[in-house]
């Protein structure tokens, strides 16, 4: 009996992405040229916003809770699972403060004076006015269910933290209720991959309505986020890590790089660090790294050493924040900090899911500046690549410094690879292809 192959999926956000480009020029010339329609087109962008927003409470709660399982079960590994851990917490904070420092010292969101045709009026001062006793009060949800119907992020965090940890504390017993939550996590992903493709109806109503009211300083603010990012990201990557990885193994993160360009060629590609998760395993094994600390360490930073997302969220934030006139204090951007470290940890690499987590901060800290992630959105597919190569950048050094700092690493071996003279082998991959499911799209 003849078998046939298994038929493969087409990756078709390579249209989505092509579309919210045009989209984003379209609203462009059409803020300039016509700048009063082009305001009255707002209630597009506002109208996506709002869908992102939909979504961003069932987003936190299981990733949260999926989050809180993952971390649990890397610590039972012992040594190798511990110092992954602790390590991936200490740079994504150290990413997501790099982040605030260059947001505040750019400003790129200054001048723009968005605020009267976005922002939604009178809502910080009612937070404002609010004592620690009300805040703290208000974090606790009437019942179970309505911290995802009441539209209070904190609440929602809450109420997954406890969850995840109750999941942890139910053990084996607890493994068809984690089972079932990756199940709801992959349906309400797909829900947000379906919403997506609205992206560029948004990204056109909010870019033209943007442009027109603001003109070409909104053009200047959207070029200096993203050349400030894609520079931050550069130097977080080759200053920061780099130096680390030099410091802690003497080894070279440019000769690395070369030994994983293919995967970076691929990762440009597709604008998915996922889409190279096979073959980052098999090229840290045979570059001389155990394979118990490559199985530990690979798959746990996928979710949890996202620096790329880190470092794009902060900055967002304030870019919003900024371009609505309504900066953020140095309080709320250290709490903005916190919320980021806790939310950003098991997120999914799906389209949209930076968005929402986006969302989410600000909704919990300024609900009133909600309404500008419509405006970031123009550019968010500009900044995917710089996410996900600097995700995919992180996640190699962590391996090599976790295989050096448990002496789980053939340094001959690495030696050999690094210098050329112990090529890999591409075969070894195609089994893996064969199993592994298709990635989705990272942000």
């Amino acid at each position: 009996m003849t078998v046939e192959p298994p038929v493969q999926r087409r990756d078709r956000t390579q249209y989505l992405y092509i579309a919210v480009i045009a989209a984003v020029i379209l609203g462009i010339a059409v803020g300039l040229v016509f700048p009063q329609f082009g305001k009255e087109l707002k209630p597009l962008g506002t109208g996506f916003v709002n869908l992102i927003k939909m979504m961003i409470s069932p987003i936190i709660f299981c990733t949260i809770v999926l989050g809180v399982g993952s971390v649990a079960k890397a610590a039972k590994v012992g040594k190798v699972g511990g110092l992954a851990i602790g390590y991936f917490l200490i740079m994504s904070t150290v990413a997501l403060a790099v982040g605030l420092v260059v947001g505040n010292i750019l400003k790129p969101g200054t001048g723009l004076h968005i605020t009267a045709s976005i922002a939604k009026q009178g809502q910080s001062q009612v937070i404002e006015s609010q004592s620690t006793t009300e805040f703290l009060i208000g974090i606790i949800p009437t019942t179970l269910v309505s911290a995802f119907t009441s539209g209070q992020i904190l609440q929602t965090l809450l109420v997954a933290l406890l969850a995840g940890f109750a999941l942890q504390k139910l053990g084996t017993k607890g493994e068809p209720i984690r089972r079932g939550v990756e199940n709801i996590q992959r349906w309400i992903f797909r829900i947000l991959a379906m919403i997506m493709w609205a992206a560029p109806v948004g990204a056109f109503g909010a870019m033209a309505a943007v442009v027109g009211g603001s003109g070409w300083a909104a053009l200047k603010g959207l070029l200096i986020i993203m050349v400030g990012f894609y520079i931050t990201c550069l130097l977080f990557v080759f200053v920061i890590l780099g130096g680390l990885m030099w410091l802690v193994t003497k080894l070279s993160v440019f000769k690395l790089f070369r030994y994983l360009g293919r995967e970076f060629l691929l990762i440009l590609s597709t604008s998915s660090s996922e889409s190279a998760l096979p073959r980052l395993i098999a090229k840290m094994e045979h570059l001389g790294v155990s394979k118990p600390v490559v199985g530990i360490t690979v798959p746990t930073g996928y979710s949890f050493n996202l620096d790329g997302t880190a470092i794009y969220l902060t900055m967002a934030s304030l870019f919003i924040a900024d371009a609505l006139d309504k900066p953020l204090s140095i309080g709320e951007q250290i709490s903005l900090l916190v919320f980021m470290i806790i939310a950003s940890k098991g997120a999914a690499g799906v389209t949209g899911a930076g968005l929402a987590t986006l969302a989410g901060g600000l909704s919990a800290h300024r609900p009133e500046l909600v309404d500008g992630v419509g405006f970031i959105v123009g550019i968010d597919r500009f900044m995917s690549e710089a996410r996900a190569l600097t995700n995919f950048a992180g996640n190699s050094i962590a391996t090599v410094l976790v295989g050096t700092w448990t002496n789980e690493i053939d340094r001959e071996q690495v030696d050999r690879v690094l210098a050329g003279e112990d090529p890999f082998d591409e075969a070894t991959l195609l089994d893996d292809h064969a199993a592994k499911p298709e990635a989705e799209p990272a942000t």
